[in-house]
């Protein structure tokens, strides 16, 4: 159980290009706290304007977690940053100020506010298996295999998201149950309490402020930042051995630094995955998480209220 006397964790999640950011530091300033971004790309010292990553003179005003940490190439899975993030708010309340986490990777969000699940080791053989079905059948056919097996599952991925597809389909094969299943059984053990907050807006309203954002990226130097990682990394992107690179905004501009497409292409396919992956984010939060949904400006009005925070 939490203590009564400890105010909540709170929690700012939402799709891509919806404002958690802004808001978050607006809120932070009010209450004096500090951000721990729950945002798998952010980590990263050389993945900026992609990363839709909080001006320099806001990373001064509040102080963020998980910003600017990690080099391309580390790892840093969602168990790690579970497990960090909790010992980090145990600190942050010992200073005296509140913690509050903001961010939109689904994977970060879950194991922090519900914990993981006791999931299987891999197994060689069955991974080995689904790697020669990957191979010969093609990724779509293996990210059908899964919607019949855990369709809420498969809602949250698509079928570039080849790891995590086969790893789904191993652990079905080795428990006999879905993912889903087994984070349906999983209780929150951090001992700390979350006031969990989704920002919320018309979807035509948020896929034209993702495209908006594309632009604006774009003008900002996104195309020379990534062929600066292009030919850095390039050797890795194409091995997929650099999941942060495989993310939207990057991969669809290596594909055009390898003449694979042109810049008009490279361009309305970082929109068009943008607006994919915030779809999924949607299904993913509105499925495996608690969320008080609240429209962005009642919670731009609510910012005031010192109250409605705990």
């Amino acid at each position: 159980m939490h203590s009564t006397s400890e105010p909540p964790v709170i929690v700012i999640l939402g799709p891509t290009a919806s404002g958690k950011s802004a808001f978050s530091i607006a809120l932070a300033k009010k209450i004096g706290a500090e951000i721990i971004s729950a945002d798998s790309r952010q980590i990263y010292r050389e993945l900026n304007i992609g990363a839709a990553k909080p001006p320099p003179e806001a990373l001064q005003e509040v102080k963020h977690h998980f910003v600017n940490e990690k080099n391309i190439g580390e790892t840093f899975s969602a168990g790690d940053f579970a497990t960090e993030a909790i010992e980090r708010i145990h600190d942050i309340r010992q200073r005296g100020k509140r913690a509050i986490i903001a961010g939109g990777s689904t994977l970060y969000l879950e194991g922090l506010l519900k914990g993981f699940a006791d999931l299987p080791p891999a197994s060689p053989e069955i991974r080995a298996r689904l790697l020669l079905e990957l191979n010969s059948m093609g990724k779509e056919w293996l990210y059908d295999k899964l919607l019949q097996k855990d369709p809420e599952q498969a809602a949250t991925l698509d079928p570039t998201k080849t790891q995590r597809l086969i790893r789904s389909l191993e652990i079905i094969e080795l428990t006999g149950v879905s993912v889903t299943e087994l984070h349906a059984k999983v209780k929150q053990k951090s001992g700390l309490h979350f006031l969990t907050t989704g920002i919320s807006m018309p979807r035509e309203i948020l896929y034209q402020r993702i495209n908006q954002r594309t632009d604006t990226m774009i003008e900002e130097g996104l195309c020379e930042e990534a062929e600066l990682l292009y030919h850095k990394y390039g050797k890795l992107f194409a091995d997929q051995k650099i999941s942060a690179l495989q993310s939207v905004g990057y991969q669809e501009l290596f594909h055009y630094f390898d003449r694979s497409i042109d810049f008009a292409e490279a361009v309305r396919l970082i929109k068009q995955h943008t607006r994919n992956y915030a779809k999924r984010q949607l299904t993913f939060f509105n499925n495996r998480l608690s969320v008080n949904w609240m429209d962005i400006d009642i919670l731009w009005n609510k910012l005031e209220n010192i109250n409605f925070w705990g």
